[in-house]
């Protein structure tokens, strides 16, 4: 089984709709993924554990460069990334995006071509700045007026350095207030509306080591309507126009950045991956050919539309608990290695695995270890009423945003990624330990 789209599976389809397209049901409750027994993994690796599905991740990377031809397709590495997932993302012609010198260097020394990296951050440090240099980095995204004579400081000048520049267009979208990047206020970009994306771009042309390619936006994350991408698209070509009249430049690069949202539970939204991609291309020639403009090269940055979809979170039940009229169901794990629920009240959809429950459903909440009244991963879900300590949990939709923003909380030791595709696994990332935390901790 493959996917159509990245529209998920429709709703009605079943309780597995949102899980890796890899999954099938065994014997005993069990499931499997990339044809890897899930109730195995625990086993074999313990708990807390994250399996990434290779499979969904290759093929929705292909889906994105057949919906897309013609498009630079860029991931979004602050998604979650590893060598693996660096190689995979290689391997299937697409771009990178990374947000710091870590995640850069990480890329490049895993075999990435630098080239096809493109350098973003509200506030690139020095050693983000020289890393871009010295390995030769695709683009840099300039978010304000201060980074345009650093870099060219640093570039030096004899050095040359392609650049774009990042726009607030003006549009909010996405799923929480903290995760809406496209509007006046926030710390990302410059703005058409009082002038300072305009000043950066005169800056820039004015210094002769620099090339400006194009411009850049990210509007949103977890956006599940094409329309707002539209207007953002439509409200950059009229810079880009602008930019032609004051400067006689035609600048050549267009980024819409990502934000593509996805469903987490059965029967929600995602972001319908043929009508962007039709909407986008139809608005992008028409803008253009209102303005006058030749049409620049696309560029669209999906991150958690790759990677989310293909992991799922393992975890073992410790403790269940009947208070204040309430059902908490405790985990090894929480939000040391999740922390979207308390962040955004990200909601999702927990299974039991290896065992089958004739017991009838109750609404429980799924809690984490960790000393915090907010540590829930959770809330309110149907679980079978017998659920009982030594139960295994599986999460699904769980490859974006956790283990890349987990914490070393409590000191608890983020868990191991464990790679799955063709009926075998194998661990991409080890589990964090106690020693790792001791050999850091050098003082007396």
């Amino acid at each position: 089984m493959t996917i159509a789209s990245l529209s998920e599976i429709p709703a009605g389809a079943g309780e597995l709709s949102v899980w890796p397209a890899s999954t099938t049901l065994l014997p005993h409750g069990d499931v499997a993924v990339g044809g890897v027994s899930l109730v195995e993994i625990a086993d074999r690796f313990d708990t807390p554990a994250y399996v990434l599905d290779e499979g969904e991740v290759r093929e929705r990377c292909r889906t994105y460069r057949a919906a897309l031809p013609g498009a630079d397709v860029l991931y979004a590495a602050k998604a979650f990334l590893s060598r693996a997932m660096v190689r995979w993302v290689e391997e299937e012609g697409l771009g990178l995006d990374v947000c710091s010198a870590g995640e850069l260097e990480l890329a490049v020394t895993a075999g990435f071509p630098p080239e096809r990296i493109v350098l973003h951050g509200n506030a690139k440090s020095p050693r983000d700045i020289g890393a871009a240099l010295r390995l030769g980095v695709g683009r840099i995204v300039i978010d304000g007026p201060s980074e345009i004579a650093r870099i060219a400081a640093a570039v030096g000048p004899e050095g040359h350095q392609k650049v774009m520049v990042r726009v607030v267009p003006g549009v909010s979208a996405g799923g929480h207030e903290k995760i809406r990047t496209g509007t006046e206020g926030q710390k990302f970009g410059l703005s058409p509306a009082d002038g300072s994306a305009q000043d950066a771009i005169a800056r820039i042309l004015g210094q002769p080591q620099l090339e400006l390619t194009g411009l850049h936006c990210h509007i949103g994350s977890q956006i599940t309507e094409v329309e707002p991408y539209l207007v953002a698209l439509r409200r950059m070509v009229g810079l880009m126009a602008h930019v032609r009249d004051a400067h006689g430049v035609v600048l050549p690069e267009l980024d819409v950045g990502g934000g593509h949202g996805i469903a987490y539970r059965p029967g929600e939204s995602a972001l319908d991956l043929t009508a962007l991609a039709r909407g986008l291309r139809a608005e992008l020639g028409a803008s253009c050919a209102a303005a006058g403009l030749a049409v620049p090269r696309l560029a669209v940055e999906p991150g958690r539309a790759l990677a989310g979809p293909a992991g799922v979170a393992l975890y073992r039940v410790l403790a269940v608990k009947h208070t204040g009229g309430k059902v908490f169901v405790a985990v090894d794990g929480g939000m040391s290695d999740n922390p979207r629920p308390a962040l955004y009240g990200v909601r999702y959809a927990p299974r039991l695995i290896g065992r089958h429950s004739t017991a009838g459903t109750c609404t429980a909440t799924v809690v984490g270890r960790h000393c915090e009244a907010g540590d829930v991963l959770a809330a309110d879900v149907e679980l079978p009423g017998d659920i009982r300590p030594g139960d295994l949990l599986a999460v699904p939709v769980a490859g974006a945003y956790q283990l890349s923003m987990a914490s070393g909380y409590n000191m608890v030791g983020r868990p191991p990624v464990v790679a799955v595709h063709g009926g075998t696994s194998r661990v991409l990332v080890r589990r964090e330990t106690l020693e790792d935390f001791r050999s850091r901790d050098i003082g007396s």
